[in-house]
């Protein structure tokens, strides 16, 4: 699951009939399908780099290492894209119905630094 945060405008009437207007951070959430893969694969990832870090502490040949970092880099650009896959079919299609320009402006800043 993920947490959004909200500022919806809401009253509140007090005993008095004083009518206060305010906004809070409310936090709403969205499950995502893929949750557990991507957790997999994080995992994985972090797995081979420790391997990756080992095989530098060792000493192995450059041509090794930068193969197995360019692995490392694959599963990481992958798994950004499951991730952002399920944000835009969850999250992107609510802020859409719901008017947020916010969390579009947020996905395509996102975007730009996920591709850089």
């Amino acid at each position: 699951m993920e947490q959004h945060l909200s500022n919806e405008s809401h009253k509140h009437v007090l005993e008095d009939g004083t009518v206060i207007e305010h906004r809070h951070e409310h936090a709403h959430t969205h499950t995502h399908q893929n949750t557990k893969a991507v957790l997999n694969r994080l995992s994985r990832a972090i797995g081979h780099m420790e391997s990756i870090k080992r095989m530098v502490e060792d000493g192995r040949d450059c041509s090794e290492v930068l193969i197995q970092l360019s692995a490392v880099k694959s599963a990481i650009n992958n798994t950004g894209k499951i991730i952002l896959q399920d944000h835009i079919e969850h999250c992107i299609v609510d802020a859409v119905e719901s008017g947020d320009q916010e969390a579009l402006d947020e996905l395509n800043k996102a975007i730009d630094r996920f591709i850089k």
